[in-house]
């Protein structure tokens, strides 16, 4: 365990490192339904400001929020074949609408009478009910494009739950998009694959690569699908964002056609794209450590926490002078924001515990007051990410804590980034790439020719549990993007992709 923190560390054993850190820092916890979470306020306040961020990203871009009913006939989903088989095997099926004493004893039990004519679906993801409704809203080019997002909840029935990560309902927005060409069509899903990658770099402090998935690892029922792929301590690949092209798949299916300028009847082109609440699981297994969670400022529920220190009288001095210097760093901005500032002023509690508890809680800087600091006209601040403490005079801790916020995401960013360039190797024979996957554990990010065929990728999947992660947009080195021969089969290969094992 981790300096008595009740966590056990990375090096022993990440994954319980993980579950260990969410409890512990109060971010989570598991529902007395299988799979499902209870998101504490610390960590939905987390989720709230990514979810703002890119909620004032998609309207900049001239999207609009809407929202579409939680269940969808089972009919809708036979509609489109390929996609309902992507999600058959995790749907949630409501078959009855009414419960009933129980006859035989207490408690309530299905009325056998209640059943539906027609069993409904909570929704997996929504294309099928969404494009329903867009049937009858779209009729002419002039009603295009349509460009929709929702906030929602969806259900997926997962077998091996884990918080943030995989659980079986989730929190997520969903965009959907109608338009008149495939180019049109084409230049949204870029659109949206740049505003998730912003999101990763600019606020969750993850860098990501920024790529095209294979035909194996694509979107069920899309034309192409592209994804942000991230890099975790542990050195495995977690998708962080997708979005796709699903071409006229989906108009098809519901006939969804629009009237062009020329008075043709065609069907739309479509595109959806989505993030959820993995993002904070993301978040925390790349920049988080043994003493707890580590969040980028911009997120961080709590940027200053001021912890005074005294007794008696000077206890009610130092109290009174972190409210005032409460009182004016909170109404600073700093990124857009007022600067989100508590006071820790509890007495039966000691100072180091204290300083444990906002540690493991993510507060990103710690200031220190007490009735010395006060006759000096000094107080100390802390940096959650390095560990330094600096002294200060009180006349500057406003510029101190937007200086010290301003390093701490600067710095969170760039050490992810060289977490990932010193974990990113090449690799050009079979033998080789066997090599790095030896073992169970991430191998970091293995960049390999691969010839373009399922053939391939699946054998290279099986042999070494590494997946495609994604096909670069941007090479991660020039010579990257050059042919070469395929590391598995030997056959020509267009460029080199990424490999990795992944959550």
């Amino acid at each position: 365990m981790s300096r008595d923190k009740g966590i056990t560390s990375r090096s022993e054993n990440y994954a319980e490192w993980y579950n260990d850190l969410v409890k512990a820092a109060d971010l989570a916890d598991n529902s007395v339904v299988r799979g499902c979470m209870v998101i504490k306020p610390n960590g939905y306040a987390v989720w709230e400001r990514l979810r703002d961020a890119l909620d004032n990203m998609f309207k900049d871009s001239g999207h609009k929020n809407a929202y579409f009913p939680l269940l969808i006939p089972k009919s809708f989903l036979s509609k489109e074949a390929e996609h309902v088989d992507g999600f058959a095997k995790e749907c949630a099926v409501v078959t009855h609408h009414r419960l009933m004493n129980d006859p035989n004893g207490t408690g309530v039990v299905v009325d056998p009478e209640a059943r539906l004519e027609e069993e409904l679906i909570i929704r997996p993801t929504s294309e099928t009910i969404i494009w329903h409704s867009y049937k009858n809203w779209i009729q002419s080019y002039r009603d295009l494009p349509l460009l929709i997002n929702q906030w929602a909840n969806v259900m997926r029935w997962e077998l091996r739950p884990r918080l943030f990560l995989r659980t079986a309902e989730f929190l997520w927005q969903e965009g959907h998009t109608a338009h008149a060409t495939y180019e049109e069509a084409e230049e949204e899903t870029l659109t949206i694959l740049e505003i998730y990658r912003r999101a990763a770099e600019e606020w969750m402090c993850v860098p990501v690569v920024c790529g095209i998935k294979s035909d194996g690892e694509k979107f069920a029922g899309a034309d192409h699908t592209y994804t942000i792929e991230a890099m975790t301590q542990d050195l495995r690949a977690i998708q962080a964002g997708t979005s796709h092209h699903l071409g006229q798949n989906f108009a098809k299916a519901f006939d969804v056609t629009f009237q062009t300028k020329e008075g043709k009847l065609e069907h739309v082109y479509a595109t959806s794209w989505g993030v959820s609440t993995r993002l904070i699981g993301t978040l925390l297994m790349v920049h988080s450590d043994d003493n707890g969670f580590v969040c980028p400022p911009k997120l961080a529920p709590t940027q200053l926490v001021i912890i005074p220190i005294g007794r008696g009288e000077d206890r009610e001095k130092v109290i009174a002078k972190a409210n005032e210097i409460a009182d004016q760093v909170s109404s600073t901005k700093w990124a857009g924001s007022k600067i989100r500032v508590e006071i820790d002023d509890r007495e039966k509690e000691s100072p180091g515990f204290k300083f444990n508890y906002w540690e493991m809680r993510g507060a990103c800087l710690r200031m220190e007051i007490g009735p010395r600091d006060l006759e000096a006209g000094n107080c100390v601040i802390a940096r959650r990410d390095t560990g330094d403490k600096e002294t200060i005079t009180l006349s500057d801790v406003v510029s101190a804590v937007t200086q010290g916020l301003d390093g701490m995401q600067k710095n969170l960013f760039e050490r992810a980034v060289a977490m990932r360039t010193e974990n990113t190797i090449r690799v050009d024979t079979w033998d080789e790439f066997q090599k790095v996957f030896e073992g169970e554990g991430g191998a970091g990010f293995v960049v390999a020719h691969w010839d373009g065929t399922q053939e391939t990728e699946d054998a290279i999947s099986a042999a070494t549990k590494a997946t495609i992660r994604c096909i670069p947009l941007t090479p991660l080195e020039p010579s990257d993007a050059e042919p070469g021969v395929c590391v598995y089969s030997g056959k020509p290969s267009k460029q080199r992709v990424v490999f990795a094992r992944a959550y």
